[in-house]
């Protein structure tokens, strides 16, 4: 019965699938939970995976991603330890239990409806900007980009590093078309890289190094 269940835990981030994810877990009913699954990892049966959902003081979201676990890095004397996971796979609440001491969901996955798999000129261009976009945020003439092909759901790959606004970020989430979700980042690079170059002229003329996003 308990797998029908999927752990909740609730975060003030949203995971997107493919995206790497290191968490402290130090609160008793999350140590027990991620304890829960790092079992089920070991020995094959029951839940490996947990549920990440994007939380707003009292209020958490009806949708988010599903977390795999790719190794404990760390294991302290207190119980607490250190992550490291990955999103998998997009998931709706259909409603939730409340018999453990964290939160747990009978949930639907679901995934994109036509191909999530751009056109290879559209990918280009979507990586061209973010390329420039990483390079002004870093500051350097080059910077190592890896976004092997095939360019399956491009738009959460080049999202995740960025620093987009939380509710963007869960619009692309809930998202079930990747051209539309693509579209949406290449116009959120755009106005960022016009903020970048706005921020690099005030510093120029004010011979400064100011705060680049406030």
């Amino acid at each position: 019965m308990d797998e029908i269940f999927l752990p909740l835990f609730p975060l003030e981030l949203v995971l997107l699938p493919e995206q790497p994810l290191p968490l402290h877990i130090f609160e008793e009913r999350y140590r027990e939970m991620i304890g829960e699954c790092l079992r089920a990892k070991e020995s094959g049966p029951g839940r490996q995976d947990f549920g990440v959902l994007l939380a707003k003081g009292q209020a958490i979201s009806n949708v988010g991603c599903s977390a795999e676990i790719v190794s404990l890095t760390r294991k302290y004397s207190d119980g607490r330890m250190d992550i490291l996971a990955v999103g998998k796979r997009r998931f709706e609440i259909l409603l939730t239990n409340e018999e453990k001491p964290y939160l747990r969901a009978s949930v639907e996955f679901f995934d994109d409806e036509g191909s999530d798999t751009p056109g290879e000129g559209e990918a280009q261009a979507a990586i061209g900007l973010f390329r420039e976009i990483m390079r002004r945020l870093h500051q350097a003439s080059e910077m190592p980009i890896h976004l092997p092909q095939p360019y399956r759901h491009l738009s959460f790959r080049l999202a995740a590093p960025l620093p987009l606004d939380l509710d963007f970020k869960q619009r692309l989430l809930s998202l079930r078309n990747e051209p539309e979700r693509l579209q949406q980042v290449v116009q959120s690079m755009n106005q960022m890289i016009r903020r970048l170059e706005h921020v690099q002229e005030a510093r120029k003329k004010a011979g400064g190094n100011g705060d680049m996003w406030h």
